[in-house]
């Protein structure tokens, strides 16, 4: 029997394991349960296709996602190991074949969807052949606070029952303690070894600015530091998504759309041009990304604020997943709370989940409003404890805020919603404090109440911030009709008697780039490196299209770059370059030869 490293080095092509990789690897392949918590671009997927190679009889993959399962295999294939999918894409004759392949031992592994899995014609095919392991991927959609619960997860715990002996790994990058002891729990795992690896992504920059024209704000971001880059923009409503998306294409960028929405054909074509085109910009609702590793993501935007920190970081984390420079960028401001909150108040759900998604929330506000390292921040709520201070690699660190004594202003803010009968939004109440003669003012005669031009000492802007600020501290809230009107909580009662103090970030005007990081591969190129680095790009995309497959999958941009540096002139050199397994050195080995020896 092969040692996984020999696996690693003849198939993968790459010289060592990450981290826990090789321990988890020995735990599951000697037939122990795990449960895998490791950040997007760890390599969670080494951690069972190893043991599948090691092991005998087929690996089961459950995969919440057509879209990853179809990556995965179509990247295993050119990495030469025998795997296939079962998921609803597939024609009735085609799925036959695939389970005449799984009946005659012919996959070494098998990507399958929960609800398939769950069928008792699968579990029946399962009883007549010999299973090596199962992997349960993205596992955190078995917890029914996530943002990405399927309910089909939370009966998996059938595959222990069925087939005790079969060893299983469940992993994930999203999962805060709460929900590591309820997929614990809803899968039987409790005798499972768990590894937990940093959720640090050291290569993502964290940016979060003041909303005032987010189209504006995006493409400013877009043209400063990722002009002809890849990347994807998320947005709360499908209606923004087309929208945003025309717009930027009117303006230069290469975007496309996708949402649930969409004609299934035209959805599918844009994840296609998106997976395989070079420098495509798409813009999403969160139906789009899980089971996405495009490695060349080089920025993840935010236009409207995600609903948890789980969903933040699982959407942030497809950028960069190769480990070069990244960017997470989010606009933000006061009509983001206000919605969230409506939507929350509104849905239909019973008060318990209500509660979980409002605690969700307020600490996804707080890491917006945060004068201290996002990066920590985020780190501490997934239980990561560390004795930094700083990242040196987010927006805060890199340029602090200045913080204020604004206890007098957010008493005026305060006041003047509890004199106009906490009826209102922050629009009109900021045209009550500065003095504003609107119709609507007069119509309500609030330029008779006591608040009245209290507050034209500061500008409209500053007064926003305020208010954001504020009832992201939770001494406002939205009123339970769904009309973003302002409401005191307890929690104002002792500022406005003046018994505690406030201290709000400064607003400052926003600079238009952090620095411009869209090349940093080529900076350090000389320009005969640089004309070879094109020669293999051009090989690459070329030879992709000809396969059908991403250009990734035939080889990554930092195996690549490994190239260019490196230009090695023999077979034996070529196979010591990261991700050049035996399979590719065969495939591809004199066609890059022909191009590094020029």
């Amino acid at each position: 029997m092969p040692e996984p490293l020999e696996i690693l080095k003849a198939v993968f092509g790459y010289p060592v394991f990450r981290g826990q990789q090789a321990e988890i690897i020995k735990h599951l392949s000697s037939g122990g349960d795990c449960l895998v918590l490791m950040p997007t671009g760890g390599g969670k997927s080494l951690c069972y296709q190893i043991p599948a190679l090691l092991r005998n009889g087929v690996a089961i993959i459950v995969s919440p996602l057509i879209a990853l399962m179809q990556n995965q295999v179509v990247a295993l294939h050119e990495l030469g190991v025998r795997a296939a999918f079962l998921n609803s894409s597939l024609s009735q004759q085609e799925a036959y074949l695939v389970e005449q392949e799984l009946l005659a031992d012919k996959l070494d592994l098998l990507y399958v969807a929960p609800e398939r899995l769950l069928t008792s014609r699968f579990l029946y095919l399962l009883k007549k052949t010999t299973v090596a392991l199962f992997a349960i991927d993205e596992v955190h959609c078995v917890s029914q606070w996530g943002h990405d619960f399927r309910p089909e997860y939370s009966q998996l715990s059938i595959l222990h029952e069925q087939f005790p002996q079969v060893p299983r790994i469940a992993l994930t990058a999203t999962a805060d303690t709460v929900t590591r002891a309820e997929i614990i729990e809803r899968l039987g795992l409790k005798k499972a070894k768990v590894f937990v690896s940093s959720f640090d992504r050291p290569n993502i920059r964290y940016q979060i600015v003041d909303k005032t024209n987010s189209k504006s704000q995006l493409l400013t971001f877009i043209q400063a530091e990722h002009r002809g880059k890849a990347g994807i923009v998320y947005c709360l409503s499908r209606k923004k998504v087309d929208e945003t998306a025309a717009w930027l294409a009117e303006k230069g960028v290469s975007a496309i759309a996708y949402h649930a929405g969409m004609d299934a054909q035209q959805r599918s074509m844009n994840q296609q041009r998106f997976l395989r085109e070079d420098g495509i910009v798409m813009v999403a609702t969160i139906a789009f990304g899980m089971g996405i590793d495009k490695p060349d993501v080089r920025f993840v935007a935010h236009l409207d604020l995600p609903k948890s920190i789980e969903g933040y970081y699982q959407e942030t984390g497809r950028a960069g997943r190769d480990g070069q420079t990244a960017n997470a960028w989010m606009t933000y401001g006061l009509g983001d709370v206000i919605q969230l909150r409506r939507m929350i108040n509104e849905s239909s759900a019973h008060e318990q989940f209500k509660r979980v998604a409002t605690t969700k929330l307020e600490a996804m506000l707080a890491l917006c409003e945060t004068t201290t390292c996002r990066r920590i921040r985020m780190l501490n709520y997934f239980g990561e404890m560390t004795t930094e201070t700083a990242c040196g690699n987010c927006d805060i660190c890199l340029d602090p805020p200045q913080v204020w004594d604004a206890t007098e202003a957010v008493q005026k803010a305060l006041s003047c919603a509890y004199r106009t009968g906490q009826q209102f939004g922050a629009g009109h109440l900021i045209d009550v404090l500065r003095g504003n003669q609107t119709e609507r003012v007069k119509e309500w005669c609030h330029d008779r109440v006591s608040t009245f031009g209290i507050g034209q000492d500061f500008p409209v802007k500053t007064w926003r911030a305020v208010f954001r600020q504020i009832v992201a501290l939770g001494l406002l809230t939205t009123d339970s009709g769904g009309f973003g009107s302002l409401c005191l909580t307890q929690a104002s009662r002792p500022v406005l008697k003046g018994q505690q103090k406030i201290y709000l970030r400064q607003q400052i005007k926003q600079k238009k780039t952090v620095n411009n990081r869209s090349n940093d591969e080529l900076i350090t190129f000389t320009s005969e490196e640089c004309k070879l680095w094109e020669r293999l790009r051009d090989w690459r995309a070329k030879t992709a299209k000809e396969h059908g497959v991403p250009a990734y999958v035939i080889f990554h941009d930092a195996t690549l770059r490994e190239l260019v540096r490196s230009c090695p002139q023999t077979e034996e050199d070529l196979r010591q370059i990261a991700g050049v397994g035996v399979r590719k050195l065969e495939r591809y080995g004199d066609h890059l030869m022909q191009i590094l020896r020029v």
